[in-house]
């Protein structure tokens, strides 16, 4: 399965968060899973990388040509894209389930991107998982199932989702997703 995931590229954050994304990519790499992330050699985006490499995963970069330079040594497949919005479309489009770990203004406007065209594409069943570490993103939360009680929005995006709280949970919720949707996408 192709599995995107959307995390910070910030240089020394906390510990715990880079344990979660190693062991994230361990269990990608071990399961056969491909990373598609951001492609850059920072932060949680090359813990990751780090975790399915060494675990024996395949590595896909997406990248903005103006990061280009910044490009993750792991990677096995490089794409390059002209510009932000392209980028987070052809990651979208070549992969099968999304991850949000930590992150910041990037990583959440990754996530409701995906999330939109998720809900757009009518697609069913969880689609996205993301890593509500203390709560972090416990306001964007709120906003969304305040959101599906009004006449703009429904709940079908809040099914779209999955929130976990820590890497036990991550890896259990994903180990049930992708053994009820064993499906590879090709691009």
């Amino acid at each position: 399965m192709n599995i995107a995931v959307y995390c910070s590229s910030k240089p020394h954050l906390d510990k715990r968060y880079h344990e979660m994304a190693l062991e994230l990519g361990h269990w990608m790499g071990r399961n056969g899973h491909t990373l598609i992330y951001g492609g850059v050699d920072a932060g949680l985006m090359h813990t990751v990388a780090h975790g399915v490499h060494e675990s024996g995963g395949q590595v896909v970069g997406v990248i903005t040509r103006n990061f280009a330079p910044m490009a993750d040594r792991l990677v096995d497949r490089l794409i390059t894209t002209a510009d932000l919005s392209e980028r987070k479309s052809r990651m979208y489009l070549i992969s099968d389930l999304h991850v949000v770990l930590p992150g910041g203004v990037g990583t959440i406007d990754e996530w409701m991107s995906a999330l939109s065209q998720w809900v757009v594409d009518k697609r069913e069943g969880v689609g996205i998982v993301f890593a509500n570490v203390d709560d972090m993103y416990g306001s964007m939360v709120r906003q969304l199932a305040e959101l599906a009680d009004t006449p703009f929005a429904g709940d079908r995006h809040l099914a779209a989702m999955a929130q976990v709280a820590n890497t036990r949970q991550l890896i259990d919720t994903l180990e049930k997703i992708t053994n009820l949707n064993p499906t590879y996408k090709q691009d």
